[in-house]
């Protein structure tokens, strides 16, 4: 299943704007959990957008910015205007993750540093809810829902892996790319040369340095072989164009 397709099936639930701002939350989580870049998730956007989406089946509206702790906590369960599916687990699980948006340091620095389980335990919960969402909206058994948001990308964390402190990029793309993803990966942080070598162990040197010197022209790196490379935003922006083509192809 692909982006357009889900949010057609969520259409007529939610209506078109909500269908694709949910599907486009979802996706970045997912995202996020290929590429490890953990600090860049959006969990209180795909839950806001949740509570949103439950107020406009209730009542056929919602608020542009919904008080999500209040709702979540005082009122969502006694919303009788709700399938109980929605109305008690989905609402209970969009609650946990808000907990875990606010207090475990995925929105903002804290004490407690972000982690890969963190957010696989994110994304599990949003892919929940979404299969309970498109179970409402097409009457499929739970499974059968469930299944059809497993097809909507390549399953989230084989893209990126991480053996022995080497990250490996797991896609047959040109060295500029593999770098692009590479950094996404440690994005914001600076990515000593030494480990971009180890990652792009099988390309030669000469290769590594010009793609590096492409991209730095570009503006899409920045940096140097003290220092280390990262990305900027337009890079960041880039390297996001290429995964996101990567997981649909």
């Amino acid at each position: 299943m692909q982006r357009n397709r889900l949010i057609a099936a969520l259409t007529g639930l939610v209506g078109s704007d909500l269908a694709e701002d949910i599907t486009d939350h979802f996706l970045k989580i997912r995202q996020d959990v290929a590429t490890q870049t953990l600090e860049r998730a959006s969990p209180g956007k795909f839950v806001e957008t949740f509570v949103q989406c439950i107020q406009y089946i209730s009542r056929g509206s919602y608020d542009a910015k919904p008080s999500v702790d209040n709702y979540l906590n005082m009122r969502c369960e006694n919303d009788t205007g709700l399938p109980d599916g929605l109305r008690f687990s989905a609402c209970r699980i969009a609650r946990s993750m808000y907990t875990m948006r606010n207090k475990r340091n995925i929105a903002h620095n804290g004490e407690v540093d972000p982690n890969r389980y963190d957010l696989a335990y994110l994304h599990h919960a949003a892919s929940w809810i979404m299969a309970e969402l498109m179970r409402s909206a097409s009457g499929v058994p739970m499974a059968e829902a469930g299944k059809m948001i497993e097809l909507l990308q390549t399953p989230a964390g084989t893209l990126v892996e991480e053996i022995d402190g080497v990250r490996l990029v797991h896609a047959d793309v040109s060295t500029r790319i593999e770098l692009l993803i590479l950094l996404h990966s440690h994005y914001p942080e600076y990515v000593p040369i030494d480990s971009i070598k180890s990652t792009l162990s099988r390309r030669s040197a000469s290769s590594i340095r010009g793609r590096i010197g492409d991209l730095k022209g570009e503006k899409l790196v920045f940096g140097d072989n003290a220092t280390g490379y990262r990305l900027t935003t337009a890079g960041h922006t880039t390297a996001m164009q290429e995964i996101s083509k990567i997981q649909e192809s």
